[in-house]
Protein backbone atom coordinates (compact mmCIF):
# COMPACT_ATOMS: atom_id res chain seq x y z
CA UNK A 1 0.00 0.00 0.00
CA UNK A 2 1.30 3.50 -0.77
CA UNK A 3 1.24 6.22 1.38
CA UNK A 4 0.72 8.91 -1.16
CA UNK A 5 -2.44 9.78 -2.71
CA UNK A 6 -2.27 12.07 -5.69
CA UNK A 7 -6.05 13.66 -6.14
CA UNK A 8 -7.14 14.59 -9.64
CA UNK A 9 -10.60 16.49 -10.30
CA UNK A 10 -11.77 15.93 -13.64
CA UNK A 11 -15.04 17.19 -15.68
CA UNK A 12 -14.20 16.70 -19.92
CA UNK A 13 -10.45 15.62 -19.80
CA UNK A 14 -10.72 12.68 -22.05
CA UNK A 15 -7.68 14.09 -23.97
CA UNK A 16 -5.53 13.73 -20.95
CA UNK A 17 -6.67 11.27 -18.32
CA UNK A 18 -5.48 8.29 -20.03
CA UNK A 19 -1.97 9.72 -20.65
CA UNK A 20 -1.84 11.39 -16.87
CA UNK A 21 -2.54 7.76 -14.82
CA UNK A 22 -0.07 6.27 -17.14
CA UNK A 23 2.75 8.81 -16.52
CA UNK A 24 1.91 8.71 -13.08
CA UNK A 25 2.35 5.02 -12.22
CA UNK A 26 5.74 4.90 -14.58
CA UNK A 27 7.52 6.94 -11.94
CA UNK A 28 10.07 5.16 -9.71
CA UNK A 29 7.89 6.36 -6.76
CA UNK A 30 5.04 4.92 -5.78
CA UNK A 31 1.43 6.67 -6.02
CA UNK A 32 -2.17 5.94 -5.72
CA UNK A 33 -4.83 8.42 -7.60
CA UNK A 34 -8.16 9.23 -6.67
CA UNK A 35 -10.65 10.73 -9.64
CA UNK A 36 -13.07 13.06 -8.25
CA UNK A 37 -14.81 13.24 -11.85
CA UNK A 38 -18.01 15.52 -11.83
CA UNK A 39 -20.08 13.75 -14.30
CA UNK A 40 -17.90 14.62 -17.39
CA UNK A 41 -20.38 13.80 -20.10
CA UNK A 42 -16.96 13.41 -23.04
CA UNK A 43 -16.34 9.75 -21.37
CA UNK A 44 -13.75 10.80 -18.15
CA UNK A 45 -14.95 8.52 -15.82
CA UNK A 46 -15.81 5.30 -18.48
CA UNK A 47 -12.22 5.59 -19.62
CA UNK A 48 -10.94 5.54 -15.72
CA UNK A 49 -12.83 2.90 -15.10
CA UNK A 50 -11.46 0.77 -17.98
CA UNK A 51 -7.81 1.59 -16.67
CA UNK A 52 -8.53 0.02 -13.25
CA UNK A 53 -9.17 -2.85 -14.59
CA UNK A 54 -5.08 -3.04 -15.30
CA UNK A 55 -4.65 -0.72 -12.09
CA UNK A 56 -7.15 -2.19 -9.85
CA UNK A 57 -4.50 -1.66 -6.78
CA UNK A 58 -3.48 1.88 -7.29
CA UNK A 59 -6.62 3.70 -9.64
CA UNK A 60 -9.51 4.96 -7.48
CA UNK A 61 -12.65 7.17 -8.59
CA UNK A 62 -15.43 9.14 -6.76
CA UNK A 63 -18.13 10.36 -8.98
CA UNK A 64 -20.70 13.27 -8.20
CA UNK A 65 -23.52 14.41 -10.50
CA UNK A 66 -22.94 17.56 -12.17
CA UNK A 67 -20.31 19.88 -11.61
CA UNK A 68 -19.84 21.26 -8.14
CA UNK A 69 -16.49 23.01 -8.05
CA UNK A 70 -13.02 22.35 -7.73
CA UNK A 71 -13.11 22.74 -3.79
CA UNK A 72 -16.01 20.64 -3.18
CA UNK A 73 -14.26 18.01 -5.60
CA UNK A 74 -10.70 18.48 -3.60
CA UNK A 75 -12.48 18.12 0.00
CA UNK A 76 -14.94 15.38 -0.98
CA UNK A 77 -11.18 13.76 -1.85
CA UNK A 78 -9.45 14.76 1.39
CA UNK A 79 -11.99 13.38 3.36
CA UNK A 80 -11.67 9.84 1.33
CA UNK A 81 -7.78 9.68 1.67
CA UNK A 82 -8.44 10.47 5.68
CA UNK A 83 -10.21 7.41 5.86
CA UNK A 84 -7.31 5.46 4.76
CA UNK A 85 -3.86 5.28 5.51
CA UNK A 86 -1.98 7.55 3.41
CA UNK A 87 0.21 9.77 5.11
CA UNK A 88 1.30 12.49 1.93
CA UNK A 89 -2.33 13.72 0.21
CA UNK A 90 -1.31 15.82 -3.04
CA UNK A 91 -3.55 18.05 -5.57
CA UNK A 92 -2.76 17.94 -8.86
CA UNK A 93 -4.12 19.28 -12.36
CA UNK A 94 -4.94 16.58 -15.18
CA UNK A 95 -4.12 18.53 -17.69
CA UNK A 96 -0.65 18.30 -17.73
CA UNK A 97 -0.09 21.97 -16.53
CA UNK A 98 1.72 20.24 -13.41
CA UNK A 99 4.65 18.06 -14.53
CA UNK A 100 4.49 15.11 -12.94
CA UNK A 101 8.26 14.49 -12.60
CA UNK A 102 7.72 17.18 -9.66
CA UNK A 103 5.60 14.93 -7.39
CA UNK A 104 8.97 13.67 -6.31
CA UNK A 105 10.24 16.76 -5.30
CA UNK A 106 7.28 18.16 -3.56
CA UNK A 107 7.24 14.31 -1.63
CA UNK A 108 10.38 15.26 -0.70
CA UNK A 109 9.84 18.83 0.79
CA UNK A 110 7.34 17.38 3.34
CA UNK A 111 9.36 13.99 3.93
CA UNK A 112 11.85 16.62 5.13
CA UNK A 113 10.78 19.92 7.02
CA UNK A 114 7.29 20.98 5.13
CA UNK A 115 3.83 20.30 6.56
CA UNK A 116 2.72 21.45 3.08
CA UNK A 117 4.90 21.98 -0.27
CA UNK A 118 3.71 23.74 -2.84
CA UNK A 119 4.89 24.01 -6.53
CA UNK A 120 5.41 27.39 -7.02
CA UNK A 121 6.03 29.54 -10.05
CA UNK A 122 7.35 32.62 -8.10
CA UNK A 123 9.91 31.84 -6.10
CA UNK A 124 13.57 31.44 -7.22
CA UNK A 125 13.90 28.48 -9.89
CA UNK A 126 10.18 28.96 -10.52
CA UNK A 127 8.75 29.86 -14.31
CA UNK A 128 5.62 29.67 -16.18
CA UNK A 129 5.19 28.43 -20.43
CA UNK A 130 2.72 29.63 -23.10
CA UNK A 131 1.72 31.97 -21.16
CA UNK A 132 1.30 35.35 -22.65
CA UNK A 133 2.80 38.50 -20.41
CA UNK A 134 -0.77 39.72 -19.95
CA UNK A 135 -1.61 36.71 -18.45
CA UNK A 136 1.66 36.39 -15.94
CA UNK A 137 1.08 39.33 -14.57
CA UNK A 138 -2.57 38.86 -13.77
CA UNK A 139 -1.51 35.80 -11.95
CA UNK A 140 1.86 37.74 -10.16
CA UNK A 141 -0.14 40.92 -8.71
CA UNK A 142 -2.89 38.64 -7.70
CA UNK A 143 -0.73 36.48 -5.80
CA UNK A 144 0.97 39.80 -4.68
CA UNK A 145 -2.60 41.65 -3.48
CA UNK A 146 -3.58 38.08 -1.37
CA UNK A 147 -0.25 38.45 0.02
CA UNK A 148 -0.65 42.37 1.16
CA UNK A 149 -4.25 41.23 2.66
CA UNK A 150 -3.50 38.41 4.30
CA UNK A 151 -0.18 39.09 5.92
CA UNK A 152 1.42 35.88 5.12
CA UNK A 153 4.57 35.22 3.03
CA UNK A 154 3.62 32.90 0.40
CA UNK A 155 4.64 33.85 -3.61
CA UNK A 156 1.94 31.50 -5.37
CA UNK A 157 -0.47 31.93 -3.56
CA UNK A 158 -3.19 30.07 -5.81
CA UNK A 159 -1.07 27.30 -7.07
CA UNK A 160 -3.06 24.06 -7.06
CA UNK A 161 -0.40 21.73 -7.25
CA UNK A 162 0.43 20.76 -3.36
CA UNK A 163 1.36 18.20 -0.85
CA UNK A 164 -0.03 17.79 2.51
CA UNK A 165 0.96 15.89 5.32
CA UNK A 166 -1.54 13.37 6.74
CA UNK A 167 -1.74 15.65 10.10
CA UNK A 168 -2.87 18.87 7.95
CA UNK A 169 -5.86 17.96 6.76
CA UNK A 170 -6.86 16.04 10.08
CA UNK A 171 -6.22 19.95 11.55
CA UNK A 172 -7.87 21.47 9.41
CA UNK A 173 -12.31 21.47 9.45
CA UNK A 174 -12.80 20.52 6.39
CA UNK A 175 -16.59 21.50 6.63
CA UNK A 176 -15.73 25.32 7.27
CA UNK A 177 -13.65 25.60 4.06
CA UNK A 178 -15.57 28.47 2.10
CA UNK A 179 -14.88 28.50 -1.18
CA UNK A 180 -14.87 26.19 -4.36
CA UNK A 181 -12.38 28.35 -7.47
CA UNK A 182 -9.25 29.52 -6.66
CA UNK A 183 -10.08 31.12 -3.43
CA UNK A 184 -10.34 27.43 -2.39
CA UNK A 185 -6.82 27.19 -3.06
CA UNK A 186 -5.66 30.61 -1.12
CA UNK A 187 -7.85 29.65 2.25
CA UNK A 188 -6.41 26.10 2.36
CA UNK A 189 -2.91 27.67 2.56
CA UNK A 190 -3.94 30.30 4.49
CA UNK A 191 -5.88 27.85 7.15
CA UNK A 192 -2.69 25.78 7.28
CA UNK A 193 -0.45 29.04 7.87
CA UNK A 194 -2.86 30.19 10.47
CA UNK A 195 -2.90 26.65 12.11
CA UNK A 196 0.79 26.94 12.11
CA UNK A 197 2.02 24.10 9.35
CA UNK A 198 5.22 25.25 7.87
CA UNK A 199 4.97 26.19 3.92
CA UNK A 200 7.54 25.75 1.81
CA UNK A 201 7.83 26.53 -1.95
CA UNK A 202 9.58 24.01 -4.37
CA UNK A 203 10.24 25.57 -7.75
CA UNK A 204 8.04 24.32 -11.11
CA UNK A 205 7.57 25.42 -14.38
CA UNK A 206 3.94 25.57 -14.83
CA UNK A 207 2.86 24.49 -18.77
CA UNK A 208 -0.52 26.04 -20.03
CA UNK A 209 -2.66 23.26 -20.98
CA UNK A 210 -2.48 22.00 -24.30
CA UNK A 211 -5.36 19.44 -24.80
CA UNK A 212 -8.69 20.10 -23.00
CA UNK A 213 -10.97 23.50 -21.85
CA UNK A 214 -9.43 25.79 -18.97
CA UNK A 215 -11.95 26.15 -16.48
CA UNK A 216 -11.21 29.60 -15.40
CA UNK A 217 -14.00 31.77 -15.51
CA UNK A 218 -15.05 35.25 -14.31
CA UNK A 219 -16.90 34.27 -11.71
CA UNK A 220 -14.18 32.09 -10.14
CA UNK A 221 -12.17 35.34 -10.25
CA UNK A 222 -14.26 37.52 -8.56
CA UNK A 223 -14.52 35.18 -5.78
CA UNK A 224 -10.97 34.93 -5.49
CA UNK A 225 -10.28 38.98 -5.35
CA UNK A 226 -13.46 39.26 -2.54
CA UNK A 227 -12.82 35.85 -0.68
CA UNK A 228 -9.73 37.04 0.41
CA UNK A 229 -11.32 40.46 2.17
CA UNK A 230 -13.33 38.00 3.79
CA UNK A 231 -10.70 35.40 5.07
CA UNK A 232 -8.83 38.10 6.28
CA UNK A 233 -11.22 38.94 9.13
CA UNK A 234 -12.28 35.14 9.03
CA UNK A 235 -11.81 33.32 12.62
CA UNK A 236 -9.53 30.42 12.71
Amino acid sequence: MSQNLIIIPTYNEIENIEKMIRKVFSLSVPFHILIVDDGSPDGTATKVKELQKEFSQALFIEERKGKMGLGTAYIHGFKWALQRPYEFIFEMDCDFSHNPDDLTRLLSACQGNADVAIGSRYVNGGNVSNWDMKRILLSYFASLYVRLILWFNVKDTTAGFKCYKRKVLETIDLDNIKFMGYAFQIEMKYTAYRKGFKLVEVPITFVDRVLGTSKMSSKIFKEAFLGVLQMRFKKY
